[in-house]
């Protein structure tokens, strides 16, 4: 399969040493100054870049007819417009706000939870996200992905980093050196807490679960989840 990696940063790097492990050949390396010169021959491309380039990459790869992995996040405003993009042009289109199968394992853990914690009003839910340093996006996308299920079951209305509201899910969103991603739920009342958590010990994870996507949705029409790669529906 032949792949190109749009965003060859630190993430860029991994997913280029998994996907060649694993056979495959990479036919672009793109970066913020780079043109999308041998997109044209990838079988699917994989985009790890950063938020203002995110769209652009997407749209590129549609008009194209290039299936499109993304997981870059902080861009989601213009999810839908990719969505519709994806539909129009027939094309194929995964997103994840974290491509780990730990961390999707964790989804479905942390959406059960909900809606089980949903008729015990006497605990209250929060979170934490930590990652580091060079992150630009807060709270992570997977922060956003795990509050946004809490709010489907329970009933809180929105999710909120500083000063909340007994309305929001409050997520602490920390910033510290050489941390790949830690996300935890609480749910706190005036005698326990539970807590659900997920540790990623290296950026291996990430990019494990990318290539498998890219893998997977080569050959394929529509917009695609992890949960449609690893079957969880």
């Amino acid at each position: 399969m032949k792949i190109a990696l749009l965003g060859y940063g630190k993430m860029g790097k991994v997913i280029e040493k998994i996907a060649l492990e694993r056979g495959h050949e990479i036919v672009l390396k793109k970066d913020s100054q780079d043109s999308f010169d041998g997109l044209n021959n990838a079988d699917v491309a994989i985009d790890f870049s950063i938020p203002d380039a995110a769209v652009q990459n997407i749209t590129t790869c549609l008009e194209n007819n290039t299936p499109i992995v993304s997981g870059t996040t902080g861009w989601l405003h213009d999810y839908h417009k990719m969505v519709n993009l994806c539909k129009e042009k027939n094309g194929a289109f995964i997103y994840g706000s974290n491509f780990s199968l730990g961390v999707n394992l964790f989804f479905e853990l942390n959406d059960y939870l909900a809606k089980m914690m949903a008729k015990f009003s006497q605990y209250d839910v929060s979170m934490e996200e930590i990652h580091h340093t060079q992150k630009l996006d807060k709270p992570s996308g997977t922060a956003i992905s795990l509050a946004n299920a809490i709010i489907n079951h329970t009933s809180k209305n929105s999710w909120s980093i500083e000063n909340p509201t007994t309305d929001d899910v409050f997520i602490d969103v920390k910033r510290i050196d050489a941390v790949p991603g830690t996300h935890s739920v609480f749910y706190h009342s005036v005698v326990d807490t539970i807590e659900i958590k997920h540790i990623a010990h290296n950026r291996e994870g990430f990019a494990i679960g990318a290539v498998i996507a890219a893998e997977w949705i080569v050959g394929k029409k529509g917009v695609f989840t992890m949960k449609d790669v690893l079957n969880l529906k």
